[in-house]
């Protein structure tokens, strides 16, 4: 069912501004693609988001039925961790794309979400959770998705301001000297390799900061930590590699024949990179209360580390 509302303009301003801040449960986005559906009509007519409403205007805003999707709800038995009205967070598997792509329509966390969440009040007018960050295929771990626009909008905030608290842990090939530091750089497509990130000279790629602790040391691997501040295109994984300790299982930044028989032996039924998103915390975005979530890695992951704490 479409809803109208009435907003009484108070102060002098551009038409999507004026909306954006009287109607915070939609988007600024969302106000511009309505008044250009002709959906937002000032004194009986409609007018364009640049027009300047003044005091004492009256503003009829109509938001049409949210849109269904075409994509398809699926049972895929992701875990959900929390939900409440305004945000869903879950513990994704390794292997599941985040979100629909050419070839990706189905078996992703976006189908998932649609199946198990009843409640999406949608993104941009359709029928959708939104998505504010992503965990690559073969990541492991803790995601936040949003089930209305105010809550998408106040979350990417977040991230965009490196607010956000997100804990990696990851078992890689070789053993750190220090029992933590920091990596700093700037990251971007590799010159040569489109489906790997690399870090670049100054200037050519954007800045990307990873802190990182040992958390045990073991027989030519260790188990870390890896904080992120900054959440890039693979970024542990670059960062990781690129130090000399690639992450076991990383298909794209390492070479399984070089690690040791008995870690290969460990590996051989993994078919992805042994990196977990443990931890992820942040403010909720209507009320402001901090929220934390963490969850242990895997089946896999911890049959891997059993095994190298027994070589």
């Amino acid at each position: 069912m479409s809803e109208t509302h009435q907003v009484l303009v108070e102060r002098r301003g551009r038409l999507d501004k004026v909306l954006a801040a009287a109607l915070p449960e939609l988007s600024r986005a969302r106000i511009q693609a309505l008044i250009l559906d002709g959906q937002v009509t000032v004194r009986g007519e409609p007018r364009k988001a640049s027009f300047k409403a003044v005091a004492g205007d009256v503003v009829l805003v109509e938001v049409p039925e949210i849109a269904q999707t075409e994509l398809v709800p699926q049972n895929l038995g992701v875990e959900i961790l929390f939900q409440d009205a305004d945000v869903v967070v879950v513990n994704k598997p390794a292997g599941m794309v985040v979100h629909p792509s050419k070839g990706h329509r189905a078996g992703t966390l976006v189908n998932a979400l649609l199946f198990a969440v009843g409640d999406l009040a949608g993104i941009g007018g359709e029928h959708r959770p939104g998505i504010v960050h992503r965990l690559d295929k073969g990541t492991s771990g803790v995601m936040v998705a949003a089930k209305n626009d105010l809550a998408h909008r106040a979350l990417k905030e977040q991230f965009s301001a490196h607010t956000i608290e997100r804990r990696y842990h990851a078992l890689v090939l070789g053993v750190p000297d220090l029992d933590g530091g920091r990596i700093e750089s700037e990251l971007g497509r590799h010159p040569r390799e489109r489906l790997r990130q690399a870090s670049l000279p100054e200037g050519e790629g954007r800045y990307a900061r990873t802190d990182w602790y040992l958390r045990e040391r073991l027989d030519r691997c260790a188990l870390v930590e890896c904080q992120l501040h900054t959440g890039r295109t693979h970024q542990v994984r670059v960062h990781m590699s690129e130090q000399g300790w690639p992450i076991l299982g990383d298909p794209v930044y390492r070479d399984r024949q070089t690690a040791p028989i008995a870690v290969r032996e460990l590996l051989a039924e993994v078919d992805h990179q042994l990196l977990h998103a443990r931890v992820l915390g942040f403010d909720h975005p209507r009320t402001g209360q901090p929220l934390r979530f963490e969850r242990e890695p895997p089946a896999d992951f911890q049959r891997v580390l059993e095994g190298l704490r027994l070589l």
